[in-house]
């Protein structure tokens, strides 16, 4: 599913943010940071497996620390799913 919304889905300016680049901010953000910071706002301790934009890179947000969440698979696709970025209906 990931990989057909990345080919297919996804704006590509926006794809074409997600570079080598953004995999080495991705590692060292997630290497600082390797708990859920969601999870962590209601005490629970879950390794974080993906790097979210609070402001997505589509609406102008960038890769500062500022706009970085580290989040597990289930808290990502939550927000994600809430902001309707990924899953809504075209």
């Amino acid at each position: 599913m990931d990989a057909y919304y990345n080919k297919y889905e996804r704006d590509p300016q926006t794809r074409k943010s997600y570079d080598r680049r953004w995999k080495r901010i991705r590692d060292r953000y997630i290497s600082e940071h390797p708990l859920c910071e969601e999870c962590q706002k209601y005490g629970r301790l879950t390794p974080a497996e993906e790097v979210h934009h609070i402001i997505p890179l589509s609406k102008g947000g960038t890769n500062a620390d500022s706009n970085l969440m580290s989040l597990c698979k289930q808290c990502h696709s939550s927000i994600t799913a809430r902001e309707g970025e990924r899953w809504a209906r075209r």
